[in-house]
């Protein structure tokens, strides 16, 4: 039989934009048993629970297969800055949300329409965010006098009708768990840690996952320890039959493959992070230069370094300093030695950096500056996101030393931004600044991997020998001649025969690099370097302005891009005119920008800081621009940016 019936994703408001169609079926499941299958076309589901429980993991296996399924998604993993904050606390909890759908998704959604709560602390640290009528699957197990006290439960909510507005599902999780590893010689609290694949078991049942993907992770991950690994398979296998056999879970739910999002290709899932390190390596090999790293660990741009250290086959040599200065320093020298050079940090590693981007400025080299911004000031928030770092990245160091920016809008884009930010740097030899952030850092989504002949040649010429005629016939090398179309020094390899230089961060005689303090002299070098930057080629911003009638123009950068377009597309469907543009290229701004501004009666930006980019167009265009701004550590929420547009365009 068929119905027509309520989906969760229509109950909640994480839909990017379109509306949810669902149809329910009765079907025979595996083992004989008849259960409703229901079809979604969107899902949003959010894993929580304490630190120590696993639901990073759990979030990640759970995305890979619906990767795998071909569902187009969209992930948001949140958890402590602690390596271990204390059990059972609000403080403590992880969580990782995925949305996955039939169609082409922008966002991780604005809230889960189902929650998997592991204790009562994971319980009262998302409820809030999720809606009614949506689904709460409950660890009762965990639901312990002592536990609920700790965060604030004076009675539990699972009986005092706090919840009647869910659909709840209260599963003894850990009990199950250790019922189904009761054969394994394993303490009770070994067992205990496998709950989390029980979860990961009954929802991927649940929404109809594929399992052989988790069952070879396991096989692989545990390879040393078979007993842990086939503890952890029959805790999963446990889960899946749990929920084919309980009553409780009267429905399963089928989300189709996005046959229609995607163009044709092979696709993978792929982080921020791991995507830009696959972007540096592929830089490298496209400019036929080897590839260093000069680093410290900080979250959260570790993962890079950690990425990286695995490529040695690829000519990848990283190199972890003892501190931000000598990791930039070594980047430095290796960029001065004719490497693709690197650093990667975070906002406050890019403050201890400053003065070696300087210096780089002053010695033209190509260097990739990485800074996956996250909370600030100072040590700030760690693991969450924010976009205040544009302003440091754009004036942050003594002096006028301009440097390129660019920044990458999602997770997979993070790759193409990496080979811009090298396209930059080689050719017109400076340092160049990428701006990612903890969303897209640790985000993720499908990734159309490209083929070589797709990514472009980034080759670039080293110096060989004499390259200027002096008044008596004698040739001889400047090291600062430049090239008359990119303004670009040589790039002189140490050790190339003729081809020694002086080098240092003493302002440089224009031509011959000599020392030089001559006031008219460094006044024609600053106004160079900043002319060097001012003339790179970028491409013109593009707008989205379907109906050509749009009064008021929404303008973003960096990870702000997934949320302003899903908003964008709500206005739309409900019949409002409006325009989209976003940048990747922060300095120089596009060529056609000023043109595209002067347009709209309206400019709306909205950011992840005080109004940085706002500030920014309002000095270079004398444009109006209003701010929208929001820094609370995580992305904004499409409805609530649809929500603030709707007034702009009213207004």
């Amino acid at each position: 039989m068929t119905s027509q019936v309520s989906s969760p994703a229509e109950q909640a408001d994480g839909a990017d934009g379109a509306d949810g169609v669902v149809v329910g079926e009765q079907r025979t499941a595996a083992g004989g048993s008849s259960k409703d299958v229901r079809r979604l076309d969107r899902v949003i589901i959010r894993f929580a629970g304490d630190s120590g429980d696993g639901m990073q993991l759990t979030g990640d296996r759970f995305t890979s297969e619906t990767a795998s399924f071909g569902n187009d998604l969209s992930t948001l993993p949140n958890f402590p800055a602690e390596i271990r904050a204390p059990a059972g606390t609000l403080p403590g909890v992880s969580s990782f949300q995925l949305h996955f759908a039939d169609h082409d998704i922008l966002t991780p959604g604005d809230a889960p329409n189902v929650l998997v709560a592991m204790n009562p602390a994971a319980l009262k640290a998302n409820i809030g965010d999720v809606p009614r009528g949506a689904e709460v699957i409950v660890n009762t197990d965990e639901f312990t006098k002592r536990a609920m006290a700790k965060v604030g439960y004076e009675t539990s909510p699972l009986e005092d009708g706090s919840l009647d507005g869910y659909h709840v599902h209260p599963v003894p999780l850990t009990t199950l768990t250790v019922e189904a590893l009761k054969e394994f010689d394993l303490s009770r609290k070994e067992a205990e840690r496998s709950k989390n694949m029980f979860a990961l078991g009954l929802l991927s049942w649940m929404y109809h996952r594929p399992t052989e993907g988790t069952e070879k992770f396991l096989q692989q991950k545990f390879a040393r320890k078979p007993e842990i690994m086939k503890a952890n398979l029959t805790a999963f296998h446990a889960g899946w039959n749990f929920g084919e056999t309980t009553e409780d879970f009267a429905v399963s739910y089928e989300v189709a493959p996005a046959a229609t999002a995607f163009p044709t290709g092979t696709y993978r899932n792929i982080s921020g992070n791991l995507a830009l390190s696959y972007g540096l390596i592929a830089a490298s090999k496209q400019a036929d230069l080897p590839l260093y790293l000069g680093s410290y660990p900080i979250t959260p741009a570790s993962d890079i370094l950690h990425e990286l250290s695995k490529h040695k086959n690829f000519g990848v040599r990283t190199f972890q300093a003892e501190d931000e200065i000598a990791g930039i320093g070594a980047a430095l020298g290796a960029a001065f030695g004719g490497s693709l050079a690197v650093t990667t940090t975070s906002g406050p590693g890019v403050a201890l950096k400053s003065e070696t981007i300087g210096l780089a400025v002053s010695l033209e080299l190509p260097l990739l500056v990485v800074d996956i911004q996250r909370g600030g000031p100072s040590t700030g928030l760690p693991t969450k996101t924010e976009q205040a770092d544009l302003l440091q990245a754009m004036y942050g160091r003594n002096g006028e030393a301009p440097v390129p920016v660019v920044a990458p809008c999602t997770p997979a884009d993070c790759f193409d931004a990496a080979m811009e930010a090298a396209r930059i740097a080689v050719t017109y030899r400076t340092p160049v600044l990428l701006l990612s952030d903890g969303y897209l850092a640790n985000g993720s989504e499908p990734w159309r991997i490209p083929e070589i002949d797709e990514l472009p040649d980034l080759r670039t010429q080293f110096a060989q020998g004499p390259n200027h005629t002096l008044d008596d016939g004698t040739e001889v090398f400047w090291p600062y001649k430049r090239d008359p179309q990119t303004l670009a020094r040589p790039w002189a390899i140490p050790g190339t025969p003729g081809l020694e230089h002086r080098i240092g961060g003493i302002e440089k005689q224009d031509g011959t690099g000599n020392i030089s303090y001559d006031p008219a002299n460094h006044d024609f070098m600053v106004r160079t370097r900043q002319a060097k930057i001012d003339g790179i080629a970028v491409p013109d911003v593009e707008v989205d302005d379907p109906s050509g009638a749009a009064g008021t123009l929404v303008l973003g950068w960096g990870s702000t891009y997934g949320p302003i377009t899903a908003a964008v597309r709500r206005l739309r469907g409900a019949g409002d005119s409006i325009a989209q543009a976003h940048l990747r290229h922060l300095n120089p701004f596009p060529r056609n920008l000023g043109e595209v501004l002067k347009r709209y009666d309206k400019v709306v930006i909205p950011e992840m800081n005080l109004g940085q980019l706002a500030t920014l167009i309002r000095a270079t265009y004398l444009v109006d621009a209003h701010s929208y701004n929001q820094v609370n550590g995580m992305p904004f929420k499409a409805e609530q940016l649809a929500t603030a547009l709707k007034e702009a365009i009213d207004g």
